[in-house]
C-alpha cells in the first residue's frame, strides 16, 4: 500500500516565512522595512496576483541594492540553510518512514508551498522528499541571476498540484496528463491515501479538498504562538469551516501530538484499504 505525505512549508515545517531567513536580512530587509507593506500595495494597484507580486518585488529590491547574486540557485540553497525547522522535523522522516514500513505501508513524501524552492533545497530534510513542487525563478544562463517567476504557487494553485500527485506527475509543465481522466483506483497516490499537513489560509482550499475526497488534513500551529489571538481564530475558523480533520502543533518529535495522529491515521488507511 502507498500513501503520499504533502507539507506546506512556511509555518508548516518551518517558523515564519522561508525568504525572511537569510536572504532578505542579506538584501536589507528587515522585519521593519517597508517590503511586504509595498507588495500588499502594489498587488492591489494593479490586481495582480500576491505571490508573483512578492517574486517580482524581491528580485527588484536585489537588483536596487547591486546584489543579484543573492538571488542565484546556490546562494538560494545556501540561505535555506538558515531556516528554523520545527522540533522534531529533521528526524521525523525516517521514523515515521519506519512505523509506516512496519505496518506494510510505503510513504512518499512531497512539498507543495508558496516559498522558495531552491531555498527548501538547502535545509537538511530537502533529501526525504520525492518531489518538492515551490516557488521558482527562471534564471540567466550566463549570470545564474533570477530573471522572472517560473513557478507561482498560491493557495488555489496548491490544489492543481495535489492533482499532480494525485496522478503521479512529477513536474509542474505537463498539462496534458493532468487534463486526463484516469480512474481513481489506476492513480498512485487516491485523495483517500494523502494526508495533507497545512497552516494557513493558502492551505485552505488543498486541506478542503483532501478532507472531501476521503483523506486527512492537519492543521499545524506554531506551539510558541499559541497563545496569541490571532493563532487561536485561525485555528477556530479551521475548525469550524470543517477544513481539518485534525489540529496539531508543529512539534514532529516521536510521541508528540502529531506524531500519534499520524501513526493513527496510517493505521486507519491501512484498515480501510490495505
Amino acid at each position: 500500500m502507498q500513501c503520499a505525505l504533502v507539507y506546506d512549508f512556511d509555518g508548516t515545517l518551518a517558523r515564519g516565512n522561508c525568504a525572511e531567513h537569510g536572504l532578505m536580512p542579506a538584501l536589507g530587509l528587515s522585519e521593519q522595512s517597508d517590503f511586504w507593506p509595498e507588495v500588499n500595495r502594489k498587488n492591489r494597484e494593479r490586481d495582480g496576483d500576491e505571490i508573483l507580486t512578492y517574486l517580482g518585488e524581491l528580485a527588484k529590491r536585489a537588483r536596487d541594492v547591486g546584489k543579484h547574486d543573492e538571488l542565484t540557485p546556490e546562494r538560494l540553497r545556501m540561505h535555506g540553510q538558515s531556516i528554523p525547522l520545527f522540533p522534531g522535523v529533521v528526524d521525523w522522516f525516517d521514523a515515521i518512514n519506519r512505523f509506516a514500513s512496519d505496518q506494510g505501508i510505503a510513504l512518499s513524501h512531497y512539498i507543495v508551498s508558496s516559498g522558495l524552492e531552491e531555498m527548501i533545497r538547502g535545509t537538511p530534510v530537502a533529501k526525504h522528499f520525492k518531489k518538492i513542487f515551490g516557488c521558482r525563478y527562471h534564471y540567466d544562463e550566463n549570470t545564474g541571476h533570477a530573471k522572472w517567476p517560473a513557478v507561482a504557487i498560491d493557495y488555489t494553485t496548491k490544489t492543481q498540484y495535489l492533482f499532480r500527485i494525485n496522478k503521479g506527475i512529477e513536474n509542474s509543465w505537463d498539462n496534458v496528463t493532468i487534463n486526463e481522466y484516469i480512474e481513481p483506483g489506476e492513480r498512485p497516490f487516491p485523495f483517500d491515501h494523502v494526508i495533507y499537513f497545512g497552516d494557513g489560509d493558502t492551505d485552505i482550499p488543498a486541506m478542503k479538498m483532501v478532507k472531501t475526497q476521503g483523506g486527512c488534513s492537519l492543521a499545524v500551529f506554531d506551539g510558541e504562538k499559541w497563545g496569541e489571538r490571532s493563532t487561536q481564530e485561525k485555528i477556530g475558523k479551521l475548525i469550524s469551516e470543517e477544513r481539518a480533520n485534525y489540529v496539531v502543533p508543529g512539534d514532529y518529535s516521536t510521541g508528540s501530538q502529531l506524531d500519534v495522529t499520524v501513526r493513527g491515521i496510517l493505521r486507519l488507511y491501512k484498515r480501510k484499504h490495505g
